[in-house]
């Protein structure tokens, strides 16, 4: 099953188990089901009350989601890119995360905002930018990015039944990739190994876990032996698994699709570095975006987003200290 099809079913059971789950956003319903054809026969199938489209309005989608919540439904809303979360910020950031904590813990938020990343998909500057470390940066949210579709559905399942809002990340590139779906839980706050290794740890998340498998077959036999360590949720981080695996392998290389100024990464960086100081054989190293706005021109799109030639470049560097 694809990465699309598994949060289409994810979304699918949570509406017929749950009447309090309902679905926001621009387009969604058919029959379209949004731009990228995630809810697509849910709105056919369960009605226009319970999969709503909305006005073009960020702000309104994610308020009238917050509204929702606060009166005790479940929503689900809609931002189509993840570059014009800009636009509801205010309601996601001062409303969303901090409601329970200014009530004292008697007016949670459970609600889900989905949104998609369309970098190396030529959709230029303003709807490819990856900006989680916008949303880790606020207390209060929870920040999920899946690799897999078993994790798309089992992430999705643990937002829905939260009673914190979450932020559920979509990189449309991943959408098509296709696995295996089962039935276990996926838990928030739990990362996973995709491979074992003991020579450097690559730390990473959504679809550059694929590549970061990638380059570490490419290494077999007589190379470093990559583990990839993939995070799954950035908020809450399981840094608990992030130092098991630094602390065996003694390296690490972060690798993500944002750009690296500011990046998530530095935290987990500065994470590592101050945990396991006078353990590491070699820095931490960051691989990730250039510092500039995503070219529309293939070519150029290929040379700003990290790959795997950068990232085996890092992973040279870092096995080549201490032996």
């Amino acid at each position: 099953m694809s990465v699309r099809a598994a949060i289409t079913r994810a979304l699918d059971e949570a509406l017929g188990a749950d009447e309090r789950v309902v679905l926001l956003g621009e387009d969604i319903a058919d029959p379209g089901g949004g731009v990228f054809g995630v809810t697509k026969g849910l709105s056919t199938k369960y009605g226009a009350e319970r999969v709503r489209d909305t006005p073009i309005s960020e702000q309104v989608i994610v308020g009238a989601a917050v509204g929702a919540a606060l009166g005790g439904l479940r929503p689900v809303a809609e931002i189509m890119f993840m570059d014009f979360l800009g636009l509801c910020l205010d309601q996601l950031a001062n409303h969303a995360a901090k409601l329970r904590y200014m009530s004292g813990g008697r007016t949670p938020v459970p609600m889900v905002v989905r949104t998609a990343v369309g970098g190396g998909l030529q959709v230029g500057a303003q709807h490819s930018q990856m900006l989680e470390a916008w949303l880790t940066h606020v207390p209060g949210l929870k920040v999920v990015v899946p690799s897999t579709p078993s994790d798309a559905r089992g992430l999705l399942h643990s937002c829905l039944a939260d009673d914190d809002p979450c932020v559920f990340i979509e990189q449309v590139p991943l959408l098509a990739r296709r696995g295996t779906l089962d039935d276990t839980p996926v838990a928030l706050g739990v990362a996973d190994i995709k491979r074992g290794g003991a020579d450097v740890t690559v730390v990473t998340y959504g679809r550059q876990v694929h590549e970061a498998l990638a380059v570490a077959e490419s290494l077999r036999p007589d190379g470093p032996d990559v583990e990839v360590l993939d995070l799954r949720t950035l908020a809450p981080l399981d840094i608990d698994a992030v130092l098991e695996s630094v602390g065996r392998t003694r390296r690490c290389v972060i690798f993500h699709e944002a750009v690296v100024t500011g990046g998530f990464g530095a935290e987990l960086a500065a994470l590592v570095s101050a945990a396991l100081f006078g353990r590491l054989l070699a820095p931490v190293l960051r691989v990730g975006a250039v510092a500039a706005p995503l070219p529309y021109a293939k070519g150029l799109e290929r040379l700003a987003l990290p790959g795997a030639s950068r990232l085996l470049g890092a992973i040279t560097d870092v096995t080549s200290y201490g032996g």
